[in-house]
C-alpha cells in the first residue's frame, strides 16, 4: 500500500487571484490518484480526476483545465503521448503540465520536454516538491494570461485603428476623387491649339495641380502651382488656390480683369504678387507654394509668364530642342511683401509650351540619381513625335522606368500647350 503523502503547513494561497483554479491529476491508479487529489484540494484548488489518458483528454477539451499532473507509465495512451495529443488541440488557453514519473535519465526528461511537457517530478512525490511546481507553474500562468489579456487588448486596440483607418481611407479617396475633379477637362481645344494636363498625386491627395482657361477670345491661362507637404492640409490649400484660377470672369479668376471691350489678362508678375499677398494675410498656414503662370495669346503665338519658385517653363521646338525660360523667383507665401517679375516669349507654329512640377525633375532613379533638366531634355527629345495625351502618357511611361515604379515619391503634373500657328504673320 502507498504511504500517504506527510501533512505539512504551508501558507495559504490567495484564491481571489489565482491563475490555477481547476487541476486534473492523471494517473491509472486510484490509491495514487486520491492521495494526490486529497493535498491539492486542501490547498485550496478544484481538482478532477481521471484514470487513462483518453479520459483526461476528454476532460480537458470540455472544462477549463489550468494544470495537468500526469503519470508518466499508464496503459493505453501513456504519459507522454496524452502530452502531445493536448498540445495538438486547438486551444487559446495555455495547460501547465507536470509529468509524474520515476525516470530520470536525460533522454526521459528531453523527451518530455520535446512533446510539451513543462515541469516534472520524481515519485514517489514529495507534498513540499509538488507544492513548490504548482506554485512556479502558477507564476507562468499568470504571465500567460496577463500577456494573453494584454495581446487582446492590444487586438481590440488594432481592430478599432484598422477601422478608424479604413473609414479614413474611404474619406481620402473620395478627397482624392474631389481633388482629381479640379481638373475637370485633360484636354481642351482652343481655335489655335491644344492644352493638355497630367495630375498624378503620390499619395490620396497631394499639393499639385494644373489646368487652363479662356480669358477671351484670344487670350489663354495656362498654369501648375505646387503646394509644399502631402497630405489633406496640403490638398485644402490646393483647392483653395485652385478656385482663385477657376472661373471665366474677374470676379472669380484673379488672372482676369475688366476691359473696356471685355475681360482682359492681368499681369503675370501681378497675379504672383497679388497671390502671396493673399496666402500671407487670409489663408492662415505655414505652407507655401510654388507657381508657373503663362498668358498666351493663341493669334499671335505671344506668351506673358511669372515663375514663382516652380520649375523652369519649357518650350520645345520643331527640332525637339527644349529652351528652359525663367530665373527661378520666390515661392508665394513665403515671404511678405516679395516681389516678382514677368518675362515673355513667342511660340511659333509647332512649338509646345511645357509647366510641370519638380516632381518630374527630381524624381530618382534606385540608386537616387535625380531625372533633372538633363533626363527631362532627353526624354521630351524622344517623345517629340507625339501629342495631346500620347505626350503625357509617353511621359509617365519613361518616367516609371527611370524610376523603376509607378509609384512615384512625388507628386506628378504637367501642363502642356501646343500652339498651332499664328493667325497672322508676328514678324
Amino acid at each position: 500500500m502507498t504511504a500517504p503523502l506527510p501533512k505539512i503547513e504551508l501558507p495559504e494561497f490567495d484564491t481571489s487571484t489565482r491563475a490555477i483554479r481547476n487541476v486534473l491529476v492523471v494517473d491509472d491508479s486510484r490509491a495514487q490518484r486520491h492521495l494526490l487529489a486529497t493535498s491539492i484540494r486542501c490547498w485550496g484548488f478544484n481538482v478532477l480526476q481521471a484514470a487513462s489518458g483518453l479520459e483526461a483528454l476528454a476532460l480537458c477539451q470540455r472544462m477549463e483545465i489550468d494544470l495537468v499532473l500526469s503519470d508518466w507509465m499508464m496503459p493505453g495512451m501513456n504519459g507522454i503521448d496524452f502530452c502531445r495529443a493536448l498540445r495538438n488541440l486547438d486551444s487559446d488557453r495555455y495547460i501547465y503540465f507536470i509529468l509524474l514519473t520515476s525516470k530520470s535519465d536525460k533522454a526521459a526528461v528531453a523527451e518530455g520536454l520535446e512533446v510539451g511537457s513543462d515541469d516534472f517530478l520524481s515519485k514517489p512525490v514529495d507534498a513540499g516538491e509538488l507544492r513548490a511546481r504548482i506554485s512556479a507553474g502558477e507564476r507562468v500562468l499568470a504571465m500567460e494570461r496577463e500577456l494573453r489579456a494584454s495581446n487582446q487588448l492590444l487586438t481590440d486596440a488594432l481592430m478599432q485603428l484598422r477601422t478608424l483607418y479604413d473609414s479614413l481611407d474611404r474619406d481620402l479617396t473620395e478627397a482624392r476623387a474631389l481633388q482629381l475633379s479640379l481638373l475637370r477637362d485633360r484636354q481642351q481645344r482652343f481655335d489655335r491649339g491644344l492644352a493638355s494636363m497630367l495630375l498624378r498625386p503620390s499619395g490620396h491627395v497631394g499639393g499639385d495641380m494644373v489646368g487652363c482657361f479662356g480669358i477671351n477670345a484670344d487670350l489663354i491661362g495656362l498654369y501648375s502651382f505646387d503646394v509644399s507637404g502631402h497630405g489633406v492640409a496640403s490638398a485644402l490649400m490646393t483647392a483653395r488656390v485652385a478656385g482663385l484660377l477657376s472661373g471665366a470672369s474677374a470676379e472669380h479668376n484673379i488672372a482676369i480683369g475688366p476691359g473696356p471691350d471685355g475681360p482682359v489678362g492681368r499681369s503675370p508678375a501681378g497675379i504672383a504678387t497679388d497671390m502671396n499677398t493673399l496666402v500671407l494675410s487670409e489663408i492662415e498656414t505655414e505652407r507655401y507654394l510654388t507657381l508657373a503662370y503663362a498668358e498666351i495669346d493663341q493669334r499671335t503665338g505671344r506668351v506673358r509668364m511669372v515663375q514663382a519658385g516652380h520649375p523652369h517653363p519649357v518650350v520645345q521646338h520643331l527640332d525637339g530642342g527644349l529652351s528652359f525660360l525663367g530665373d527661378g523667383g520666390l515661392p508665394i507665401g513665403l515671404i511678405d511683401g516679395a516681389s516678382y517679375t514677368g518675362f515673355e516669349t513667342r511660340l511659333r507654329a509647332g512649338e509646345r509650351l511645357i509647366l510641370l512640377s519638380d516632381g518630374i525633375t527630381e524624381c530618382p532613379d534606385p540608386g537616387g540619381e535625380e531625372l533633372g533638366h538633363e533626363g527631362l531634355t532627353r526624354i521630351l527629345t524622344h517623345l517629340a513625335d507625339l501629342r495631346g495625351e500620347d505626350l503625357l502618357e509617353g511621359l509617365l511611361d519613361h518616367l516609371s522606368r527611370w524610376s523603376g515604379t509607378e509609384d512615384f515619391p512625388d507628386d506628378i503634373s504637367i501642363a502642356v500647350f501646343e500652339f498651332d500657328g499664328a493667325e497672322v504673320p508676328t514678324d
